[in-house]
């Protein structure tokens, strides 16, 4: 390596660092190519001091010397516990340039859901999902950059970046495909832990080979030496500036600084004293060095590190006690120290007091705040959090500071502490909301505000960590001071809680103990109603015993609020899984309904009762033929979530029961679209929820109905549709579907065995639809060759089970599969009476079968090309090629 100062570089720190800046420059030059060209990552890692902000900076010339818009943002230290620190300081450009207006056509359905979370819109009411908030910010920042172009986003310190922020931008970095910006992140390795450390490592996952910066060589320490204090500089001189600062460029640029600023001559007889010079420029040195300025300019830097480098002067100096007078001289003499930055004051805030004070290095930020006391360091975060307080910020700016204060039984702190995690939990930051409410628990409350906090606690961590749900609930509940409203929204969430968490016995003992506390009423009918949802969601567990029971309760509703209407959808919905007459079933649901529409509070993004009743709702009707029903709730929940911003589970559910509805309907090319955009949100939240299996479930029906049996079985083991099933009910039946899928690829017995098992299920849950779960007329089909009597009397049994159900499409496929098993003129009447119930049916694609599947039979030209029409109208390749290959056998 040459000693030679590198050209283009114009600092210390960028020392050896050509090779970093070429492939900065090289992806720069990508960038600005072309518009749509695709974006990228870059992730430099290095331990502290090795000159990853100067490298941020020097990228940040670069880029700008080629016409790009950069933003950057530093992640603090003692700002971790703020949520969305980094990511607004980031869009503070962009943000500042935009009108509210300008901000509502650039955010579109996001506004609502990711302006609070960037501080530009006051939160809403309720608490916002995470995930929602996060793909918001996804979307929002890439329409900020689309009006940008070319844009470069920096963020330093990525390691003490905040959680919310993280999560962003390792969701906004699988994005960058398709948006044509460059991010570039620095962080030192072995710093964050947990979730944190998990984000970085997808963050790194996600862009280039991670760069690992590494320290300076002899030959360039000594180039940077000689640079710095003279050609004069001798090599063992030189070798001890390696030797002393290890070849870290911070250490090496500040030593070399006291060597020019001391005057010392670069020789080997005065190499020695190089290392009493380097002990002062951190830790205990950099301590002894502050003290030598005096009182006031070591109080003065202790506020700053407590208040976080960025922070105004003016509250700086409030923190320390001090005139602007005396703040002024202190941070002069603090710049002089290399402790403190000069600052130009912003245009835009000329103010001297709104001057903002930066640390030279984080490396001295870090020194200072340890420097500080445990006793006085917390003291000042008292009076910080209390000065934020008073000058009109939010309890939630106010956090971060009690968080570092020591418990003393303070019924005032945990008052701001409860407020500060509403007002996290309103932009959607439950972790911070939780720490807030853990510190509050620690001070302690008092007796009757414990119960309290342990409930809002519980209440916050419920999306996140359904175990620790568990345990705050019970103990809130187990403790006096909940109002009965909020006891039974606490037994509720706790039931939720032992749900998610796999303890479907537990949660319906919760609800259940609940309930009888209370008078028959309004309360106690809305406990019944989530017990009996909670076990109609776990199929499973559903019995004779439990249906009566239900069947009971639901005969003395009449839909007069809320509770009677859930009461009546799942009556509705458990009669239809079991079988019962149509007309009951749709009775019943339409009685759940105000004018034939939801009832207010219970619509599709409302919380109190959850997605899963309307669900049942839409899937009540799709199987009793009233598919238009059907088809018209599950595309207002598509709209309703996509206008809310809910890109999530529930968006995924939304088309999954969608694809169900156009399924029915056979509109088989829309079902299959609907059902992967299902299972492509599916994943993201992740594999082995039951939404997940409801979209490959019904991805697999779609494929099959459409003669693509190659294409189910890649399907279906790329995704892992195989036992073991969920517990939950999973729409279509899931055993049905996989038993065909088996028998279409000739594994016989296993998909026979599969078709057993849900008779099995069926016979323990007390009967069953047979439009729902069409085991039988597929079991029937493979048993025919080999056991003829019990396939017979398979069908029988459906057939009886059909005209019980008496839908159109329940009796005409009934007919259909028994004409398959028989031959001559029987056979075709059983056709011919299964084409009439199935003209009647909404369900085009078992109309078109059973018109092709009677032509055949018939010999009929006229009859194969009216299925051939359907078949084409349905998307159903198999099918299409059947009727065809028998139109050409008939000659023509």
């Amino acid at each position: 390596m040459t000693e030679e100062r590198p050209p283009a570089v114009a600092s210390g720190y960028l020392w050896e660092r050509e090779a970093e800046i070429a492939a900065v420059t090289e992806a720069i030059e990508l960038l600005c190519a072309d518009r749509e060209s695709a974006g990228s990552l870059l992730l430099f890692r290095g331990e502290a001091g090795l000159g990853k902000t100067a490298l941020l900076a020097e990228i940040r010339r670069v880029a700008e010397r080629r016409g790009c818009v950069v933003w950057s943002a530093r992640a603090g230290e003692t700002l971790k516990s703020v949520p969305f620190h980094v990511l607004r300081q980031l869009l503070q450009p962009a943000l500042a340039a935009l009108t509210q207006d300008e901000a509502r056509d650039y955010l579109a359905s996001w506004y609502d859901i990711s302006g609070p979370a960037l501080g530009i819109v006051e939160p809403g009411e309720g608490s916002p999902d995470p995930s929602y908030v996060c793909d918001g910010l996804v979307y929002a920042v890439g329409r900020l950059a689309s009006r940008t172009y070319p844009l470069v986003l920096l963020v330093d310190d990525a390691h003490w970046a905040d959680l919310e922020t993280l999560r962003w931008l390792a969701a906004f970095a699988q994005r960058l495909a398709d948006l044509p910006v460059l991010v570039v992140v620095a962080r030192r390795p072995g710093e964050a832990q947990g979730e944190s450390a998990r984000l970085l490592d997808d963050i790194a996952a996600a862009g280039r080979p991670v760069s690992n910066l590494s320290a300076l060589t002899p030959q360039a320490t000594a180039g940077l030496t000689r640079a710095t204090v003279g050609p004069q500089a001798d090599d063992p001189f030189c070798r001890e500036v390696w030797a002393v600062t290890g070849g870290n460029a911070y250490d090496t640029v500040e030593l070399l600084a006291k060597v020019r600023d001391r005057e010392l001559q670069p020789r080997e007889d005065r190499a020695a004293e190089l290392r009493d010079l380097n002990r002062s420029a951190r830790g205990g040195g950099l301590v002894s060095r502050l003290r030598e300025l005096g009182v006031e300019p070591t109080k003065f830097a202790w506020a700053a590190a407590i208040l976080g480098t960025g922070s105004p002067v003016g509250l700086v100096a409030r923190l320390a006690n001090m005139d602007a007078g005396t703040a002024a001289h202190c941070a002069e003499l603090l710049c002089g120290a290399r402790i403190l930055a000069e600052v130009v004051p912003d245009p835009a805030t000329p103010q001297p007091q709104d001057t903002a004070v930066e640390f030279v290095h984080p490396l001295i930020a870090s020194a200072v705040y340890d420097s500080i006391t445990d006793a006085m360091r917390t003291a000042m975060h008292g009076i910080a959090a209390n000065i934020v307080a008073e000058t009109g910020r939010s309890a939630a700016e106010a956090a971060r500071h009690l968080l570092k204060v020591h418990p003393e039984g303070d019924e005032t702190l945990v008052e701001q502490l409860r407020e500060a995690a509403r007002e996290h939990l309103a932009v959607g930051a439950p972790d911070a909301a939780c720490a807030c409410l853990e510190r509050a628990l620690r001070e302690p409350p008092p007796p009757e505000v414990r119960a309290q906090v342990l409930y809002e606690l519980g209440r916050a961590r419920l999306l996140s960590a359904p175990a620790l749900t568990i345990e705050h609930l019970r103990d809130a509940l187990a403790t006096p001071g909940l109002d009965s409203a909020q006891r039974v929204d606490a037994s509720i969430r706790l039931s939720q809680a032992l749900l998610h968490n796999d303890q479907l016995e537990e949660a319906v003992r919760t609800v259940e103990a609940e309930a009888d506390r209370h008078e028959p009423g309004p309360v106690r009918m809305r406990l019944q109603a989530v017990q009996f949802t909670w076990e109609a969601v776990h199929g499973e567990t559903v019995s004779p015993e439990r249906s009566r029971r239900l069947a009971e309760l639901a005969a003395t509703c009449a839909g007069r609020d809320n509770s009677e209407r859930a009461l009546l959808i799942l009556r509705g919905f458990d009669a239809m899984t079991h079988g019962e007459n149509a007309e009951l079933v749709v009775e019943l649901c339409d009685r759940a309904l105000v004018n034939g529409r939801l009832a207010p509070g219970l619509g599709w993004t409302d919380d109190e009762w959850g997605v899963e009743l309307l669900m049942m709702l839409g899937s009540a009707y799709a199987h009793t033929d009233r598919l238009d029903r059907a088809e018209s709730l599950f595309s207002e929940a598509l709209r309703a979530y996509t206008r809310a911003g809910w890109h999530g589970g529930h968006l995924s559910l939304a088309n999954a029961y969608l694809g169900l509805a156009y399924r029915r309907q056979g509109k088989l090319q829309d079902a299959e679209g609907a059902l992967r955009e299902a299972l492509r949100l599916a994943e993201r939240v992740g594999r082995g929820l039951p939404l997940y299996w409801s979209a490959i479930c019904g991805l697999v029906d779609v494929l099959l109905a459409r003669g693509h049996v190659a294409q189910a079985w890649t399907v279906a083991e790329r995704y892992g549709f195989a036992p073991p099933y969920p517990s939950t009910i999973v729409l279509p039946d899931i055993r049905s579907v996989r038993g065909r899928l088996l028998l279409a690829v000739g594994r016989t017995e296993e998909g026979v065995n599969e078709l057993e098992a849900a008779e099995k299920a069926a016979a323990a849950r007390g009967g069953h639809n047979p439009v729902l779960a069409p085991w039988a007329v597929d079991l029937a089909r493979a048993l025919a060759p080999h056991d003829p009597e019990r396939a017979r009397a398979l069908l029988t049994d459906a057939r009886r089970q059909a005209e019980r159900f008496g839908t159109d499409t329940a009796i005409g496929e009934a007919l259909r599969c028994a004409a398959a098993l028989e031959t001559g003129p029987r056979a075709e009447r059983l056709a011919a009476k299964a084409v009439a119930y199935l003209e009647a049916s909404p369900c085009q694609y078992e109309h078109a079968a059973a018109r092709v599947e009677h032509g055949i039979l018939a010999r009929s030209r006229a009859e194969l090309t009216r299925g051939l029409d359907l078949a084409q109208a349905c998307g159903a390749d198999g099918l299409v090629a059947r009727a065809s290959g028998a139109l050409e056998h008939l000659g023509g």
